[in-house]
């Protein structure tokens, strides 16, 4: 029983779920980045669309929760940040920033006619769909397993807290559930 509770409480059990929110929009990705490759332009609300989520669910929210809360959570009870997995979490996190970046200019760059903006925008789509494939399963397999040994109860509920504050103050109510929606309705379109 004490096991099944600490699972329902397990706030890297809520960053896991949202890793697979997040893989349903690194599939569209994927899907929106092989047909541009194929010559077919998915319409550019589609891509702005999927770049809003990765901004607003994936890293204001999803990374802010990590960077704000969990590391220096897991940092107070011994896990290593330079040298560390956190280290190298962080700089994926930034790397994916960057890559976003430029797949909005890209994005700019289709609205003002420039045809080669769409193989641009692809070109980094498929450098952000691979980066965060392996970042989750990082995080999944070795990052989150590393916390559940080193955090406790206390931990877990704090964290959960924290959690649900960072969703109503950065995101607003209601608006964690429009970006699943989002990550649905884009996903039925190309998956």
């Amino acid at each position: 029983m004490y096991a099944e509770n600490r699972m329902m409480n397990d706030p890297l059990k809520v960053l896991e779920g949202e890793h697979r929110v997040i893989e349903k929009v690194l599939k569209v990705l994927k899907k929106a980045s092989e047909n541009i490759k194929a010559g077919v332009n998915p319409p550019v609300e589609e891509l702005k669309k999927a770049l809003e989520f990765l901004r607003m669910f994936a890293d204001k929210c999803h990374h802010g929760k990590e960077e704000d809360i969990l590391f220096p959570v897991l940092e107070s009870r011994g896990v290593s940040r330079s040298g560390g997995p956190i280290g190298v979490m962080l700089q994926e996190h930034e790397q994916g920033r960057n890559l976003i970046k430029k797949m909005s200019r890209a994005i700019e760059n289709i609205e003002k006619g420039d045809k080669n903006g769409y193989m641009l925008f692809s070109e980094n789509a498929s450098y952000y769909v691979e980066l965060l494939e392996a970042h989750i399963s990082k995080e999944d397999n070795v990052l989150y397993p590393i916390g559940r040994k080193v955090l406790n109860e206390e931990d877990f509920g704090k964290l959960l807290e924290s959690f649900e504050k960072i969703e109503e103050e950065r995101m607003g109510h209601g608006v964690h559930e429009k970006y699943h929606e989002i990550a649905e309705e884009l996903s039925l379109k190309y998956i």
